[in-house]
């Protein structure tokens, strides 16, 4: 099993609606999740001192091949429309890698 942390920025004029979004996850969505061996998946918002939002995401990968599971999931029609409806209330951050939207993060400590 590997951790994952990664972090958004979140445009503040779409605060409510990515809320809603959330509150009411497409099941295909949910499913497409876990058919893709991602566990413990949650997403936290803060906003800081400056105003700005920021989301950060955990999840855990159990499976055998990312690559072929992250393929799986971008190619699934039903991801994409939920992408795209989630997407225009980001701010991706401007140092991120190549590929990316959410920004990984290097994980620094664990305990179990």
């Amino acid at each position: 099993m590997k951790r994952h942390g990664e972090v958004v920025q979140l445009d503040p004029a779409m605060i409510d609606e990515y809320v809603r979004l959330h509150r009411e996850v497409w099941p295909e969505i949910q499913a497409m999740i876990r058919e893709c061996n991602i566990r413990n998946y949650s997403i936290f918002m803060r906003q800081l001192p400056d105003g700005h939002h920021y989301l950060f995401c955990y999840w855990e990968y159990d499976g055998e091949d990312f690559s072929a599971d992250m393929a799986k999931m971008s190619a699934d029609p039903a991801t994409q429309k939920w992408w795209d409806v989630c997407k225009p209330c980001h701010v991706p951050l401007a140092d991120r890698q190549e590929g990316e939207w959410w920004a990984s993060m290097k994980e620094v400590y664990h305990q179990d």
